[in-house]
């Protein structure tokens, strides 16, 4: 099916009037995607375009560039629901095409894209790549996904967040300097070079206009040099001037070769005239598949009526939603009538003419493709690298969340250290070794597990809320990355070390003042280390709440959970009561009780000359002597909490609700 134009100049006022073009929209002009003649002109005219046209050949390792698709008898069944979601649909797609899904709701739109992304394995028929069949998740890395929410990190300019995505998945054997070309000429191309360098604000503090935004989602796939792009409502939110925008820009990259597939609901005119193939589906099933210039008279050959002057775009979703009685006064409109008049008219097709449709798709043979797919990515130490740089970047930009947490955690710990100040330091009185016993006048075994509890209790206010958001703010993020081929792992492992300076400079506003004002008779750094420890525990906890509970509630949910495990201390109730209970095991689950054994420890020891201290350590439930055993445990504790936290993430979308 050859790219055809459009009933009424449907690109413009500028393509009426003869403007000259810039960027991808230079490509508008052009009468088919293999035009070497007209190619070679316009690429003159325009160098930006030129440059971009030649990364994407070099990334292809190929003279053309682009996908096609062809699915045969395509079913998607759920185990566990009633009826498929998608069957019998059959249909191609070739490269250099703009193609848009269209049905109602329910109708197997984004069931039908998954499969062809791979994100989703289909459980009948057949689908192929360039005529070979196959896996589609193999392709991923050859294919880019703009969802209908522009994912994108608010505190990362544009330049930022498309140059990060090309670093990763661009083929690893590209020099720095020929990404960055690759990216100056998506940026120009897109025409953003004028906010090149503005950050992209998130959607309630734009910094960048909401077209803008959705330029720089298409560019953060762009700059992969995909051989097919879908998109999910691109024109979402968007005014009418940057929905028709946005689309001229999407008929231009297909017209340099990529394959472009876009779910889209009731188009504009101008829009809808944009497409060259169209996808009707129903009930999971193919009402109509074909040219967009001949899918009304398709329509009025079955007895609908197309109101004069009408927008054929919402007509046809009238008719295939089931609704149109008001075009067809006398036929069956069913969506089951509909279904059944295309299965006869696909039967009436001759299968010579089905495989003429993709001829051209095998100018990118199954070894250039596999060879374009063993060179596709960063490794894995360069990813986290990169990750890793970004996630510190991230922090250095929203230094206002920063700051606020340090003030917290200064103010935590002074106010804890002059509740403590009148004690001087000393948080044990025992008894006296004998004959002395009966000079033991005010015993006090539980003022040092109570200061633990405190220290517990105040690090989990400090630190639970910001812990949360290391993960739950970029739960979309991860999943479109991950499902375009980043690794998960140097991502989760680059996040994590991104926050180990945080916390050890929210302990050090903690412990400081704490101890310049609580004196307690123990090492400095020590305590430090043990301090530093809980905060690593707690993050990592915090983790896994981002992980399995919605963003909204995430911060208040880590918050409480870091309360309870302070509470699990081992101070009140005591840990030899809990013993006698026979659940030392919750209580040993907690870092609480592990930090708050270390500090009993070191509190009460130096007074052994003095003191019977092993009657404390039996009344309290403390061992004395397992410094670097709790040490120990802290550290496996917060790593196992990263671990579940791992899996939570990898798990994703199953876990939260």
């Amino acid at each position: 099916m050859q790219p055809g134009y459009s009933r009424y100049s449907p690109y413009g006022q500028d393509f009426r009037e003869g403007r000259t073009r810039t960027g991808f929209e230079a490509a508008l002009s052009r009468n088919s995607v293999y035009s070497s003649e007209q190619e070679q002109k316009e690429m003159e005219a325009n160098p930006q375009l030129k440059a971009f046209v030649e990364s994407m050949r070099r990334a292809a390792e190929a003279t053309n560039f682009g996908l096609s698709f062809r699915y045969s008898d395509l079913v998607f069944h759920p185990k566990k629901s009633p009826r498929p979601i998608l069957q019998n649909v059959t249909g191609s797609i070739e490269q250099g095409q703009l193609v848009a899904v269209m049905g109602g709701s329910g109708a197997g739109k984004s069931t039908f894209v998954n499969v062809l992304m791979g994100k989703t394995s289909n459980t009948g028929g057949i689908v192929a790549v360039n005529n070979t069949p196959g896996k589609m998740k193999v392709y991923k890395k050859l294919t880019g996904y703009v969802p209908q929410d522009d994912i994108v990190l608010p505190e990362l300019t544009v330049y930022e967040n498309i140059v990060h995505s090309a670093r990763i998945r661009l083929p690893r054997n590209w020099s720095k300097k020929d990404v960055e070309a690759h990216v100056e000429s998506v940026i120009d191309c897109l025409e953003l070079s004028h906010v090149r360098d503005s950050r992209v604000g998130s959607v309630g503090k734009p910094v960048i206009s909401g077209g803008q935004r959705k330029r720089v989602s298409i560019g953060m796939e762009l700059a992969a040099a995909p051989m097919a792009i879908f998109l999910d409502e691109p024109t979402s939110g968007l005014d009418a001037t940057a929905a028709s925008s946005i689309m001229r820009t999407l008929k231009a990259i297909a017209r340099l070769g990529i394959s472009i597939i876009v779910i889209i609901h009731q188009p504009r005119t101008e829009i809808f005239d944009l497409f060259d193939n169209l996808i009707l589906l129903g009930n999971g099933q193919t009402i109509y598949e074909g040219p967009q210039m001949e899918s009304q008279t398709y329509f009025e050959s079955m007895g609908f009526q197309f109101p004069e002057h009408s927008n054929h775009a919402d007509v046809i979703t009238d008719i295939i939603t089931g609704n149109g009685r008001e075009y067809n006064s006398a036929g069956d409109v069913s969506k089951e009538a509909l279904i059944s008049h295309w299965a006869k008219m696909r039967q009436g097709k001759s299968e010579e003419a089905y495989e003429r449709r993709s001829v051209r798709s095998t100018m990118l043979g199954d070894t250039g493709m596999r060879q374009a797919l063993k060179k596709r990515g960063a490794p894995y130490i360069k990813q986290g690298w990169l990750c890793l740089c970004r996630a510190m970047l991230q922090q250095y930009r929203a230094r206002a969340a920063l700051f606020a947490e340090m003030g917290l955690a200064v103010l935590a710990g002074a106010l804890l250290g002059l509740a403590n100040n009148p004690k001087n330091g000393i948080m044990f009185v025992g008894l006296f070794h004998e004959p002395y016993e009966v000079l033991s006048t005010a015993i006090d075994f539980f003022s040092a597990p109570q200061f633990a509890l405190l220290i517990a209790i105040a690090i989990g206010l400090v630190a639970g809320a910001p812990g949360v958001k290391l993960f739950s703010e970029e739960t979309l993020l991860y999943r479109r990355e991950a499902e375009a081929g980043h690794s998960r792992l140097a991502y989760f492992l680059a996040k994590v070390i991104s926050v180990f300076p945080r916390m050890a400079l929210g302990c050090m506003h903690f412990t400081v003042p704490l101890f310049l004002l609580s004196v307690p008779i123990i090492d400095w750094g020590l305590a430090f280390l043990t301090n530093l420890l809980y905060f690593y525990c707690i993050y990592g906890l915090a983790s896994i709440v981002s992980m399995v509970v919605r963003r909204e509630d995430a911060p208040l949910f880590a918050t409480m959970i870091a309360l309870i495990t302070g509470i699990l201390s081992g101070s009140a109730p005591p840990l030899a009561s809990v013993k006698d209970w026979h659940m030392e095991w919750l209580w040993r689950a907690s870092p609480a009780t592990w930090l708050a054994e270390l500090y009993f420890g070191q509190l009460v020891a130096p007074f052994a000359y003095l003191f019977q201290v092993d009657i404390a350590a039996e009344a309290t439930g403390y061992h004395l002597d397992r410094k670097w055993l709790n040490i120990g445990v802290l550290v496996a504790i917060g790593t196992a909490y990263r671990l579940i936290a791992f899996a939570g993430m990898v798990l994703g979308h199953r876990l939260r609700r």
